[in-house]
């Protein structure tokens, strides 16, 4: 990523965090990003404008900071990206708002770990990147898992907790399609030789992550502020508590947990990243069940073990194949990718994941 410090190295790297338990708080900041989407109460194109725009102070701050440390700075082509990507994080979270309304936080945040698969899948149609045998198994395991979230299974859908749970899942995979396109989109920001990111392994830096995420959320803030206008949906609510949980928002999902996450990842094996990539919605569960009161049915608690099954089989296929030296070019894009979704933009990603 950066100039100095080896990979993933940042300014952020002076807290001297070990990579599990930097990238452990950064997925279960991440975790928290449904809950308090849901108790800001606010419209969805506000929420997605609150949540970047907050941000924007810090992440610029902390660009500032990278580029004195001597990090690489953003060719134009690499600014433009980000903020292109930033326009698909801000439609994926205000999609992802009306998702959590239909079939509730936790719920919401597990259907769009489908993103996984669908990152996958885009890389091999338009990067020629071929999926390994993991995805194949492992999208039987997810798609009967979204089938058990989205109530499907259950007689007349009457017993599956959310307002409309087979709604719910549809915006979840719609989710999960936005956040893939803004992923592989941001990856391309930050691949400093072309889509395979070739340069790396010649020892050509890499882009600041801070600078890279400011210019994301630079595009995301435009972006919802346009998508606001243009859909009507501009409700704030009471200025009290929502404009605090919106500022706790994107401190901990758009700043914190996801420079942490991508600091953390390109120095840990693919293994490890697929049980840390269960913390986010397992994490959204557990919470949405502690704070929100949310209480998924049985065969929905069910099709979230599968969901979350279906992303470990995925993702522990992609295990480098050399010990992750830099001549495996596939494991280091698929550790790239990786990094990238366990923010979820969805995340925040944010992600929510986005």
């Amino acid at each position: 990523m950066p100039a100095q410090g080896g990979p993933g190295a940042t300014g952020l790297s002076g807290l001297a965090l070990p990579p599990v338990a930097a990238a452990a708080a950064g997925a279960a900041c991440i975790s928290s990003s449904a809950v308090l989407m849901r108790l800001a109460d606010a419209s969805p194109s506000v929420t997605a404008l609150g949540r970047c725009a907050l941000a924007l102070p810090l992440l610029g701050g902390l660009a500032v900071a990278e580029r004195r440390r001597g990090v690489q700075r953003l060719p134009s082509r690499s600014r433009w990206l980000a903020r292109l990507a930033g326009v698909f994080l801000a439609g994926d979270l205000i999609l992802w708002s009306h998702a959590i309304s239909a079939i509730g936080a936790g719920l919401s945040t597990v259907v769009t770990n489908l993103q996984v698969l669908i990152i996958s899948l885009l890389a091999w149609l338009f990067l020629g990147e071929r999926p390994r045998r993991s995805l194949m198994l492992a999208f039987p395991v997810m798609l009967a898992g979204l089938v058990l979230v989205g109530g499907l299974a259950d007689v007349g859908g009457g017993r599956a907790y959310g307002a409309d749970p087979a709604l719910g899942v549809a915006y979840g995979a719609a989710v999960a399609v936005i956040y893939a396109i803004y992923i592989l989109i941001l990856r391309q920001a930050t691949s400093p030789a072309g889509p395979g990111g070739a340069g790396a392994a010649a020892g050509v830096p890499r882009p600041a992550v801070a600078g890279v995420l400011f210019q994301a959320t630079v595009g995301a803030t435009a972006a919802a502020a346009v998508l606001g206008f243009v859909l009507h949906d501009y409700r704030l609510g009471p200025a009290w508590p929502t404009l605090g949980w919106l500022a706790l928002l994107a401190l901990t999902s758009q700043v914190i947990g996801w420079l942490l996450i991508t600091v953390s990842m390109p120095r840990l094996a693919a293994g490890m990243i697929g049980a840390l990539l269960l913390i986010q919605p397992a994490g959204s569960v557990a919470l949405s069940y502690a704070f929100l009161g949310e209480r998924p049915s049985v065969l929905q608690l069910l099709g979230v073990v599968l969901v979350l099954t279906g992303v470990v089989v995925a993702v522990s296929g992609n295990a480098p194949r050399a010990r992750g030296q830099p001549g495996d070019g596939y494991s280091l894009r698929s550790t790239r990718i990786i990094r990238h979704a366990a923010a979820a933009s969805t995340g925040e990603s944010a992600s929510k994941s986005p």
